[in-house]
């Protein structure tokens, strides 16, 4: 069946082939719908008996939010698995959160999927996180459909929405609908494809009427499936021909929107009201229809047993298995871990080697997830997304069947940037942090734990408030830890501002064979990288085997700088000459003798201090505008740029996130609760001298009271 004909996706069990399946992800910006859209889905693909709504206002909430956290804030916190059937096809779904604080759940998901759903608002339109989840889909050649959702709201305006998909993310959108009405007019779509008006009839939208196409709309619908012809017409020459000679058949139309989608080409545009039960099944046959298989997707992995030759992988299910290990969880039975499939056959009882630790692991329980839910399955193809029990591994990890050893690249993983200090009650709440701490940072790679050694504080660190307020929150649900939460700290940067030389000797004896070495070299500003390492030795002043420890050396030394306290980054190290000793140099000399002299030159080189600036975005109504305007200048930010549309204004700028604790509460007092803001990290930046050395007396403070 072709998007836009009037006949609904039957569930059928069929022998599944790799060429049926579709691995998809819905990711938006926060609060664009995406959680009611796969609600949508579940029900009209017969997953689900009954939609319930986000917020749980049915003290249900909806079926793919599972974490009680979730339900009750109203937002996607972890994404969640599930596997539906269209047109006898199986359908891989993961629902991804929209807050820029959970972006590693974006990521991951993102790694293992084939296409995804790009969810945008039809009154946002292409907002903060939008521009966010389409850098990280073009970071993995994702092919991606957009669903503007939201038509029925008050100032609903899709085709605003495709320009902005144009200008600000550079996508060549293509129409495939139109709306028949808009915000409470709205009564379904104009199929451009088919040239019919399709009504979503019944209860709940689920049964589809096809009419012609009103006539005050059909002018607009002829000049639209022009526009649509023209651009397509751009990637297929039989259908341009087809064209010009006025013979164009849908399912010319429907192999060229295939073709260009797939390779990038073009971003077909549907859309609809999830909530109002609106344009949903149109969608779900656009991805079955536009959306690749797994077996269309070129997937290659690293030979580790051959200097990580780059090798193809099949999905014929006689070659090895190779799965890759995406995402971590602590489920009832233990380790949850959510595996997609690259090659192969994986079955129940089969044995895997990890290819990292190399240790063998065989598969007791092998499930297919539907939200917190399992089905327990036998075998999972190539192009699978299941689940394992009970298996001890890494996020990212990957595990090979026969004698094979493969890696898959890894996904991106950002730095954390804010911190906070925990204190547990007394000691049975100490045990349990630690248990919560372990599990929280195996499941997720951006939240990070480590004790002071100065302080003997525990630290965690994470990509913003709300991320960590949540860890907070649920280590006192899950673990009963009752714990007190110190200050949140930034995550600062010490660099250089001059280029410095060296010329250090780390020289020790003490009886029988000493230490000897000497290093010269310069120590200079690097914006490009965090840390570079320069050999310029000539002529053997230091032998070749000690080069390494030099650059082990250095690197030692970024971990904690001298000036505030924090690591040390964008420097670049060149060493030109040194001596060494034919007794007394060795690799623990050398490594000394890099320390010292990266200690030397360090002080004389006009330590700075950077801090994390974020990308920040505002909306609200526009009578706040000035009120908006004042809360960033008064955080020392930068605007970038502002922006009215339809009574709401949107403010973008740069502002240090040291500035940024307690914002939310501000912001909603000066706005009477009617404006949000979202954040995410951007750059480094140098700190004001007047903050860099406040913070540099509370650090010398600090070793005083030591």
């Amino acid at each position: 069946m072709l998007p836009g004909r009037c006949r609904e996706g039957v569930q059928r069990k069929t022998m599944k082939t790799i060429e049926k399946l579709r691995n998809i992800g819905i990711s938006a910006h926060i609060d664009s719908g995406k959680t009611t859209l796969t609600e949508r889905i579940l029900f009209y693909c017969k997953k689900i008996h009954a939609i319930h709504e986000v917020r749980g206002k049915d003290g249900v909430g909806a079926t793919m939010d599972s974490m009680e956290l979730e339900r009750e804030r109203g937002i996607t916190i972890a994404s969640a698995a599930t596997n539906v059937q269209w047109r006898d096809h199986d359908v891989n779904i993961i629902d991804t959160p929209g807050h820029v604080d959970f972006t590693i759940e974006v990521e991951r998901a993102l790694r293992v999927l084939d296409g995804a759903i790009l969810v945008l608002c039809a009154v946002g339109g292409v907002q903060s996180q939008s521009i966010t989840v389409d850098r990280q889909l073009r970071r993995y050649r994702v092919p991606r459909i957009a669903f503007v959702n939201k038509c029925d709201r008050v100032g609903a305006d899709p085709i605003k929405v495709r320009d902005q998909l144009r200008d600000r993310l550079g996508h060549n959108a293509v129409l495939l609908q139109l709306p028949l009405g808009l915000e409470d007019k709205m009564e379904g779509v104009v199929d451009l494809v088919a040239m019919k008006a399709v009504y979503f009839d019944g209860k709940q939208g689920e049964e589809l009427r096809c009419e012609d196409i009103p006539e005050n709309l059909a002018e607009q619908a002829q000049a639209a499936h022009d526009e649509m012809l023209d651009a397509l017409s751009m990637f297929s020459d039989e259908l341009a021909e087809a064209y010009l000679e006025g013979e164009v058949s849908e399912e010319l139309i429907h192999n060229a929107i295939r073709k260009a989608t797939l390779s990038l080409e073009i971003t077909p545009v549907m859309m609809g009201s999830a909530y109002k039960n609106k344009g949903v099944q149109p969608l779900m046959n656009a991805v079955i229809d536009y959306l690749p298989a797994p077996s269309e997707i070129p997937q290659t992995a690293y030979d580790l047993d051959k200097e990580e030759k780059e090798v193809p992988l099949s999905s014929d299910p006689s070659l090895p298995a190779v799965v890759h290990a995406f995402k971590l969880e602590d489920g009832k039975y233990g380790q949850l871990t959510y595996v997609r499939v690259y090659q192969g056959t994986l079955s129940k009882g089969d044995e895997l080697r990890n290819a990292r630790t190399g240790t063998k692991v065989r598969i007791g329980r092998l499930i297919r997830m539907h939200a917190d839910s399992t089905e327990d399955i036998t075998e999972a193809l190539a192009g699978d997304i299941v689940a394992l029990f009970g298996i001890d591994c890494a996020s990212g990890d990957t595990f090979c069947g026969g004698t094979i050893r493969y890696g898959l690249t890894g996904m991106y993983v950002p730095e954390p940037v804010i911190s906070l200090s925990l204190t547990p009650k007394d000691k049975k709440a100490a045990d349990k942090l630690s248990k919560a701490l372990t599990r929280f940072s195996r499941e997720d790679p951006t939240f990070r734990t480590y004790v002071d050694t100065e302080s003997n504080e525990t630290i965690i660190q994470g990509m913003g408030e709300l991320h960590l307020d949540v860890y907070i929150e649920r280590m006192r649900r899950e673990y009963g830890v009752e714990v007190s939460v110190g200050m949140p700290q930034v995550a600062y940067r010490e660099t250089i501002s001059v280029s410095t030389p060296f010329d250090y000797t780390h020289k020790k004896q003490t009886g029988g064979s000493g230490q000897y070495g000497r290093v010269v070299g310069m120590l200079e500003p690097y914006a490009e990288e965090m840390y570079a390492f320069d050999d310029q030795i000539k002529g053997g002043v230091i032998p070749s085997e000690f080069i390494p420890s030099c650059d082990k050396g250095f690197r030692a030394c970024l971990a904690k700088g001298t000036h505030i306290g924090f690591p040390i980054t964008n420097v670049k190290v060149t060493i030109n000459d040194g001596n060494f000793h034919p007794v007394d140099s060795s690799d623990v000399a050398f490594q000394m003798a890099a320390i010292g002299a990266f200690r030397q030159a360090y002080e004389k080189a006009k330590p700075a201090v950077l801090e994390p600036i974020m990308r920040v975005t505002v909306e609200g109504p526009a009578e706040f505008q000035g009120n908006i305007l004042a809360t960033i200048n008064q955080r020392r930010g930068i605007i970038i740029s502002t922006s009215e549309d339809n009574m709401f204004t949107r403010v973008e700028a740069e502002v240090p996130l040291s500035e940024m604790f307690g914002y939310s509460t501000n912001l909603r007092s000066l706005t009477q609760g009617k404006a949000e803001f979202t954040m995410e990290f951007l750059k480094y930046g140098k700190v004001p001298e007047s903050i860099a050395e406040k913070l540099r007396s509370e650090y010398l403070a600090k070793g005083t009271q030591r």
